[in-house]
Protein backbone atom coordinates (compact mmCIF):
# COMPACT_ATOMS: atom_id res chain seq x y z
CA UNK A 1 0.00 0.00 0.00
CA UNK A 2 1.01 3.38 -1.11
CA UNK A 3 2.54 5.27 2.33
CA UNK A 4 1.68 8.75 0.38
CA UNK A 5 -2.37 7.91 -0.59
CA UNK A 6 -3.55 10.14 2.73
CA UNK A 7 -1.57 12.88 1.78
CA UNK A 8 -3.40 15.88 1.28
CA UNK A 9 -1.03 18.59 2.02
CA UNK A 10 2.79 18.93 0.95
CA UNK A 11 4.98 21.46 2.67
CA UNK A 12 8.43 22.46 1.68
CA UNK A 13 11.74 23.69 3.29
CA UNK A 14 12.89 26.77 1.44
CA UNK A 15 16.95 27.48 1.37
CA UNK A 16 18.29 24.25 -0.58
CA UNK A 17 15.00 23.09 -1.73
CA UNK A 18 12.96 25.93 -3.28
CA UNK A 19 15.82 28.83 -3.61
CA UNK A 20 19.86 29.09 -3.54
CA UNK A 21 22.32 31.51 -3.37
CA UNK A 22 22.79 32.50 -6.93
CA UNK A 23 25.94 32.44 -7.90
CA UNK A 24 26.82 31.30 -4.13
CA UNK A 25 26.94 32.63 -1.07
CA UNK A 26 30.57 33.15 -1.26
CA UNK A 27 30.15 35.50 -4.42
CA UNK A 28 27.55 37.05 -2.81
CA UNK A 29 30.03 37.95 0.15
CA UNK A 30 32.80 38.89 -2.23
CA UNK A 31 30.35 41.79 -4.08
CA UNK A 32 29.76 43.49 -0.58
CA UNK A 33 33.31 43.17 0.59
CA UNK A 34 33.83 45.05 -3.01
CA UNK A 35 31.34 47.55 -2.25
CA UNK A 36 33.33 48.82 0.61
CA UNK A 37 36.69 48.44 -0.66
CA UNK A 38 37.56 44.97 0.06
CA UNK A 39 38.11 43.19 -3.28
CA UNK A 40 39.27 40.32 -4.84
CA UNK A 41 38.50 38.35 -2.55
CA UNK A 42 37.83 34.77 -3.60
CA UNK A 43 34.29 33.19 -3.55
CA UNK A 44 35.69 30.08 -3.57
CA UNK A 45 37.65 30.65 -0.03
CA UNK A 46 34.48 32.14 1.08
CA UNK A 47 32.00 29.59 0.24
CA UNK A 48 34.52 26.93 2.23
CA UNK A 49 35.08 29.31 5.04
CA UNK A 50 30.91 29.64 4.84
CA UNK A 51 30.01 25.90 4.57
CA UNK A 52 32.65 25.24 7.68
CA UNK A 53 31.16 27.74 9.61
CA UNK A 54 27.74 26.81 9.06
CA UNK A 55 28.95 23.08 9.89
CA UNK A 56 30.00 24.12 12.93
CA UNK A 57 26.79 26.14 14.17
CA UNK A 58 25.35 26.19 17.37
CA UNK A 59 22.06 27.61 18.63
CA UNK A 60 21.55 29.31 15.65
CA UNK A 61 18.34 30.89 15.95
CA UNK A 62 18.34 32.77 12.06
CA UNK A 63 18.37 36.43 14.22
CA UNK A 64 20.84 38.66 12.93
CA UNK A 65 23.03 39.04 15.70
CA UNK A 66 23.78 35.10 14.53
CA UNK A 67 24.06 35.87 10.82
CA UNK A 68 26.32 38.68 11.87
CA UNK A 69 28.64 36.12 13.84
CA UNK A 70 28.49 33.46 10.94
CA UNK A 71 29.92 36.20 8.74
CA UNK A 72 32.27 37.03 10.95
CA UNK A 73 33.75 33.59 10.88
CA UNK A 74 33.19 33.47 7.17
CA UNK A 75 35.73 36.48 6.94
CA UNK A 76 38.39 35.40 9.76
CA UNK A 77 41.39 36.51 8.70
CA UNK A 78 40.55 37.96 5.66
CA UNK A 79 39.29 41.25 6.64
CA UNK A 80 40.11 43.71 9.57
CA UNK A 81 37.73 44.67 10.77
CA UNK A 82 35.40 42.15 10.82
CA UNK A 83 31.97 42.65 8.90
CA UNK A 84 30.03 42.95 11.90
CA UNK A 85 32.03 46.63 12.30
CA UNK A 86 31.97 47.29 8.56
CA UNK A 87 29.71 45.75 5.82
CA UNK A 88 27.56 42.90 7.75
CA UNK A 89 24.09 45.36 6.93
CA UNK A 90 25.18 45.06 3.37
CA UNK A 91 25.62 41.57 3.13
CA UNK A 92 22.28 41.12 5.20
CA UNK A 93 20.03 43.39 3.10
CA UNK A 94 21.90 41.78 -0.36
CA UNK A 95 20.10 38.52 0.89
CA UNK A 96 17.11 39.87 1.18
CA UNK A 97 16.82 41.25 -2.40
CA UNK A 98 15.62 38.38 -5.17
CA UNK A 99 18.09 38.81 -7.81
CA UNK A 100 20.84 37.24 -4.74
CA UNK A 101 18.54 33.99 -5.19
CA UNK A 102 17.66 31.44 -7.77
CA UNK A 103 14.38 29.28 -8.23
CA UNK A 104 15.49 25.74 -8.62
CA UNK A 105 14.01 24.93 -11.87
CA UNK A 106 12.35 21.61 -10.84
CA UNK A 107 10.01 24.22 -8.53
CA UNK A 108 7.32 25.56 -10.68
CA UNK A 109 6.44 22.19 -12.64
CA UNK A 110 6.26 20.69 -9.10
CA UNK A 111 4.14 23.04 -7.64
CA UNK A 112 1.87 23.60 -10.79
CA UNK A 113 0.92 19.33 -10.49
CA UNK A 114 0.29 19.03 -6.71
CA UNK A 115 -1.51 22.41 -6.65
CA UNK A 116 -3.61 21.09 -9.96
CA UNK A 117 -4.62 17.70 -7.78
CA UNK A 118 -6.15 20.16 -5.02
CA UNK A 119 -2.65 19.49 -2.58
CA UNK A 120 -2.30 21.81 -0.17
CA UNK A 121 0.79 23.48 -0.10
CA UNK A 122 2.92 25.13 2.67
CA UNK A 123 6.28 26.46 3.38
CA UNK A 124 8.17 25.18 6.86
CA UNK A 125 11.55 27.11 7.01
CA UNK A 126 13.87 28.12 9.71
CA UNK A 127 14.82 31.64 8.47
CA UNK A 128 14.39 35.37 9.61
CA UNK A 129 11.67 38.28 8.50
CA UNK A 130 13.26 38.25 5.50
CA UNK A 131 11.88 35.41 3.91
CA UNK A 132 8.35 36.51 3.51
CA UNK A 133 8.76 39.33 1.39
CA UNK A 134 11.65 37.51 -0.83
CA UNK A 135 8.95 34.54 -2.05
CA UNK A 136 6.43 37.50 -2.31
CA UNK A 137 9.45 39.13 -4.75
CA UNK A 138 10.05 35.90 -6.15
CA UNK A 139 6.94 34.90 -7.16
CA UNK A 140 6.40 31.91 -4.97
CA UNK A 141 4.60 33.06 -1.95
CA UNK A 142 0.99 32.71 -3.95
CA UNK A 143 1.69 29.10 -4.47
CA UNK A 144 1.16 28.69 -0.77
CA UNK A 145 -1.75 28.21 1.52
CA UNK A 146 0.47 28.83 4.46
CA UNK A 147 3.97 30.01 5.52
CA UNK A 148 5.71 29.15 8.54
CA UNK A 149 9.16 30.67 9.44
CA UNK A 150 10.96 29.88 12.77
CA UNK A 151 11.55 33.54 13.73
CA UNK A 152 7.75 33.66 13.99
CA UNK A 153 6.71 30.67 16.17
CA UNK A 154 10.00 30.49 18.39
CA UNK A 155 10.82 27.51 17.41
CA UNK A 156 13.26 26.21 14.72
CA UNK A 157 13.51 22.63 12.65
CA UNK A 158 13.94 19.84 13.89
CA UNK A 159 11.60 20.66 16.61
CA UNK A 160 8.26 19.20 16.23
CA UNK A 161 6.44 22.87 17.03
CA UNK A 162 6.93 23.89 13.68
CA UNK A 163 5.52 21.33 11.96
CA UNK A 164 2.68 21.41 14.38
CA UNK A 165 2.18 25.25 14.27
CA UNK A 166 1.99 24.80 10.43
CA UNK A 167 -0.56 22.05 10.17
CA UNK A 168 -2.57 24.29 12.79
CA UNK A 169 -2.30 26.90 9.86
CA UNK A 170 -3.02 24.32 6.75
CA UNK A 171 -5.79 22.85 8.96
CA UNK A 172 -5.11 19.12 7.94
CA UNK A 173 -3.85 16.63 10.33
CA UNK A 174 -0.14 15.53 10.65
CA UNK A 175 -0.26 12.23 9.41
CA UNK A 176 -1.76 13.48 5.91
CA UNK A 177 1.37 15.93 5.63
CA UNK A 178 3.98 15.15 3.77
CA UNK A 179 7.09 17.64 4.72
CA UNK A 180 10.29 17.86 1.42
CA UNK A 181 13.71 19.34 2.17
CA UNK A 182 17.17 18.84 1.87
CA UNK A 183 18.35 18.30 5.30
CA UNK A 184 17.71 14.93 7.20
CA UNK A 185 18.19 16.03 10.35
CA UNK A 186 16.14 19.64 10.48
CA UNK A 187 13.71 18.36 7.86
CA UNK A 188 13.10 14.44 7.71
CA UNK A 189 14.04 13.75 11.66
CA UNK A 190 12.03 16.69 12.45
CA UNK A 191 9.12 15.94 10.10
CA UNK A 192 8.61 12.35 11.40
CA UNK A 193 9.40 13.30 15.09
CA UNK A 194 5.79 15.54 14.76
CA UNK A 195 3.86 12.74 12.69
CA UNK A 196 4.55 14.02 9.40
CA UNK A 197 5.61 11.94 6.15
CA UNK A 198 9.03 13.05 5.15
CA UNK A 199 11.50 12.70 2.06
CA UNK A 200 14.74 14.21 1.43
CA UNK A 201 15.38 16.05 -1.10
CA UNK A 202 19.12 15.16 -2.76
CA UNK A 203 19.22 16.97 -6.40
CA UNK A 204 23.07 15.32 -6.48
CA UNK A 205 22.27 11.61 -5.77
CA UNK A 206 24.95 12.10 -2.75
CA UNK A 207 22.83 9.79 -0.23
CA UNK A 208 21.12 6.36 -0.41
CA UNK A 209 18.17 6.71 2.25
CA UNK A 210 14.63 5.13 1.57
CA UNK A 211 13.12 8.06 1.57
CA UNK A 212 14.71 9.98 -0.78
CA UNK A 213 13.78 11.87 -4.10
CA UNK A 214 15.93 13.40 -6.70
CA UNK A 215 13.68 16.06 -8.15
CA UNK A 216 10.40 17.97 -6.45
CA UNK A 217 8.52 16.47 -9.31
CA UNK A 218 8.98 13.28 -8.18
CA UNK A 219 6.60 14.24 -5.50
CA UNK A 220 3.39 14.02 -7.45
CA UNK A 221 3.98 10.09 -8.79
CA UNK A 222 4.50 9.18 -5.43
CA UNK A 223 1.25 10.68 -3.88
CA UNK A 224 -0.77 8.76 -6.75
CA UNK A 225 0.61 5.29 -6.50
CA UNK A 226 -1.50 2.46 -5.53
Amino acid sequence: MNPFANVQAVTFDAGGTLIQPWPSVGHVYSEAAAQHGVKHLSPEILNNNFNAAWRARRDFNHTSDDWAALVDRTFAGLVDPPPSRSFFPTVYQRFAEPDAWRIYHDVFPALDALASKGILLGVVSNWDERLRPLLRNLKLESYFDTITVSCEVAFAKPSPVIFEHAAQKLGVPVEQILHVGDSMSEDVAGAKSAGLHALLLDRDNTTAVECQIASLCDIEALLREP
